[in-house]
């Protein structure tokens, strides 16, 4: 009989160091249950139909598919997002940009650009956070943009404007007050991109030339005439990239630029503030 015990046992296999962490998050999703309700009702039957596609979930996590994709979510500053393949899974680094964002001295009705949104997980975030902050979220993918849309509408409905945009393109003549995003910034030939999750994730919202360097360099250089005298430019960047990323930001005029460190102690996100001419 597939009890849930059993169940969560033949996770066991699971790769990565947190497989019964993922049968768990698996068999739950498929039950509809709560953590604490498979360990309180072990010997809980599950149906032949219930059973199979259970099996399924684990033999799909066994090749490799992220169990975000699996489940179609991902838990993001305390907000559960839709996420697809057309995404990137949202991860707590990204948390660092998002509290940096709402300690900055922003007016109660500060405009905010999210640039390359994905699930719109720092627009979402911010919005929630801000009830009066107008958050516009962009992105140039057609099908990410539908799933920030869907998780606006359902967490944040009628706060959000969506934007197909590829970067700036759709954005000719506005100004904001802040502009966060978190773009592609890892190298073309890095070896991070044939391990883990990322082998299942949009390539296009991962790699960024040669030296990951590519839209950042872009980013800093265009948001200037985006931003209003005063207004801030934050950027997620590889953990070894803050030298580069605080020299692209000095040579587009940006004053007060700094970095700041994710949870794991590594640099994450540098930004600045434009200056008042």
């Amino acid at each position: 009989m597939a009890t849930v015990a059993a169940c969560l046992r033949a996770g066991d296999d699971l790769p990565g160091d947190s497989g019964r962490r993922d049968a768990e998050i698996l068999l739950g999703h498929l039950l509809g249950r709560s953590r604490s309700w498979l360990y309180t009702w072990p010997e809980h039957t599950l149906t032949a139909v219930q059973a199979a596609d259970y099996a399924a979930l684990l033999d799909r996590r066994r090749a490799g598919v992220p169990v975000a994709y699996l489940t179609g979510e991902r838990e993001f500053w305390s907000l559960s997002l839709r996420v697809t393949e057309a995404t990137l899974i949202p991860r707590p680094e990204t948390e660092t940009l998002v509290a940096w964002a709402l300690e900055l001295p922003l007016p109660p009705t500060a405009t905010v650009l999210d640039l390359g949104t994905g699930s719109g997980a720092i627009a979402l975030a911010l919005a929630c956070e801000r009830q009066g902050w107008q958050v516009t979220a962009s992105d140039a993918s057609a099908a990410a943009l539908a799933v920030a849309g869907d998780n606006a509408r359902r967490l944040c409905p009628g706060r959000i404007r969506c934007l197909h945009s590829d970067w700036f393109t759709a954005l000719q003549g506005e100004q904001f007050d802040l502009i966060v995003s978190n773009p592609p910034y890892v190298e073309s030939d890095s070896p991070w991109l044939g391990r883990g999750d990322v082998r299942f994730e949009p390539r296009r919202a991962l790699v960024a030339g040669s030296a990951g360097l590519d839209d950042l360099r872009q980013l800093a250089a265009a948001a200037p005439a985006h931003l209003r005298p005063g207004g801030w430019l934050l950027l997620e960047h590889g953990a070894q990239q803050g030298e580069a990323v605080r020299q692209l930001l000095a040579a587009a005029g940006f004053a007060g630029i700094e970095t700041r460190r994710d949870l794991a102690g590594l640099e994450r996100i540098s930004g600045g503030r434009r200056g008042a001419g």
